[in-house]
């Protein structure tokens, strides 16, 4: 795996020139592009071995101007810098953040950077996910438990899929609200 210390230097400086469109980095135009259901013929290397031969500053900006496709590849890149810059795409849409709160396997930097976005976490799925998600931050997760239904706070509290700490809170607002868990 590269050294990520080596890129965190120049991350700043990359962001800025792709934000601005002044960073001369070279991407296939088609994966700038989201795709509105027409059909096309199939690309001529797939798009995860296009993505694979890339170097970093052409993953960086296809993370922050790609489609969706390549955003759900990008997202699993092993250089976090990558990752954060998936995020910071303008077009990601909600369906793509609460699936990605969801996972179990994301890192907890990104679910911090989700938690971080409040036009995310007015997303009542968005904070449901964030709250049962075991990578996630104790302090953050408790914060979202308490805005949660009562099904829902049922179910967490029964849940062994869950933290404990977070299961132990829900049991908590349900009892203090006079609803057994």
């Amino acid at each position: 795996m590269p050294d990520e210390s080596a890129f965190e230097a120049a991350f700043d400086t990359i962001v800025r020139a792709v934000e601005t469109g002044r960073d001369g980095i070279a991407v296939p135009a088609e994966l700038l592009v989201e795709k509105e259901g027409e059909p096309e013929k199939p690309p001529a290397q797939s798009l995860y071995a296009q993505i694979l031969t890339m170097g970093v500053h052409e993953k960086i900006k296809l993370a922050m101007r790609g489609n969706k496709d390549a955003r759900t590849i990008l997202i699993r890149d092993p250089i976090r810098l990558i990752r954060r810059c998936v995020l910071q795409n303008p077009r990601i849409s909600d369906g793509e953040v609460i699936a990605l709160a969801r996972n179990r396997s994301a890192d907890e930097e990104l679910l911090r950077m989700i938690n971080d976005k409040r036009e995310w976490v007015r997303n009542y799925q968005v904070r449901h996910a964030l709250a049962t998600n075991p990578k996630t931050a104790l302090p953050i997760a408790l914060r979202h438990v308490a805005s949660l239904s009562e099904k829902d706070l049922r179910f967490i509290a029964k849940s062994k899929n869950v933290p404990h700490g977070v299961a132990i809170q829900a049991r908590r607002l349900l009892l203090s609200a006079g609803k057994e868990a």
